[in-house]
């Protein structure tokens, strides 16, 4: 993985993790954590999707969405974790 590469996925990562936030209100970790989530998300999602022949097309858009797709089901899943214990 390349520098740049790298870089553009935190970005978007963060992006998607600050909607995420929005979307998911009280559910998430506040600005950092909801980032770190982001993150991940976004991750997973590079991943996941893929695999699973889930596609919104191309460009920066496109990934935001993907990312912003996986940050919410992470913050999900941490929820529901979360209330368990």
């Amino acid at each position: 993985m390349q520098f740049g590469s790298l870089l553009s996925m935190l970005i978007i990562g963060a992006i998607a993790g600050w909607l995420s936030g929005k979307i998911m209100v009280g559910r998430g970790f506040g600005l950092i954590g909801n980032i770190i989530v982001g993150i991940v998300g976004a991750f997973l999602a590079g991943l996941m999707f893929p695999v699973l022949g889930f596609s919104a097309g191309g460009g920066v858009f496109a990934t935001i969405l993907h990312a912003t797709i996986g940050a919410v089901i992470l913050l999900f899943l941490i929820s529901l974790i979360r209330k368990v214990n």
